[in-house]
């Protein structure tokens, strides 16, 4: 049975706390299997046999919807899909040395060309993007509470919803995964 991870879109911000054993449970009676969370921040593990990636964004943003009473925008991918991202190079290695952070944004479709000028216009010597798919790459020369750029930001000028995850989170997660499917794959640096 395929599994995959969803990505949450701001599930605990708000003023809203959603516990990860309730986000479980209806993960759980949406007829998912082996239902897991990944740290507290809206990442949830699952095997569907289903195959259609969007009806399974929309059949979880619908559950959400009703049993939190608001919107939850969530994005699905592969396990292949996600180790995908962890081993993609968006940026050269010299300036990858360069950055604070490096982010991944995920997205329901791929970016249009229009997209992608609108995250040109965002960058700035402290500010790099690259599109890769339905992904987004930001990469950050300095701390979050020191720029006025944000997700927010983002989302406005792409006209469209996504979420974003760190680049460890998401290495961390391509092991877990790994663990759960029996691959061998060497541990993160902690």
């Amino acid at each position: 049975m395929p599994r995959y991870v969803a990505f949450l879109r701001a599930i605990n911000v708000g003023g809203h706390v959603v516990k990860m054993n309730v986000l479980r449970e209806q993960f759980e009676a949406l007829g998912f299997a082996d239902v897991d969370t990944f740290i507290a921040s809206g990442n949830v593990l699952f095997s569907s046999r289903a195959k259609d990636v969007a009806g399974l964004e929309r059949k979880i943003e619908g559950r959400l919807k009703a049993a939190l009473g608001y919107e939850v925008a969530t994005f699905v991918r592969t396990c292949d899909e996600v180790s995908a991202v962890a081993g993609y190079a968006p940026f050269p290695v010299a300036t990858l040395r360069t950055a604070v952070s490096l982010w991944v944004g995920f997205l329901a479709v791929p970016v249009p060309s229009a997209g992608k000028e609108a995250l040109r216009a965002l960058e700035t010597p402290i500010h790099a993007f690259h599109v890769n798919g339905r992904e987004i790459y930001w990469l950050r020369r300095t701390k979050q509470s020191e720029s006025k750029l944000s997700n927010t930001v983002i989302e406005r000028a792409l006209k469209a919803r996504c979420s974003f995850r760190g680049m460890n989170t998401i290495v961390r997660l391509t092991w877990r995964l790994s663990q759960s499917s029996g691959e061998i794959i060497p541990s993160p640096r902690s």
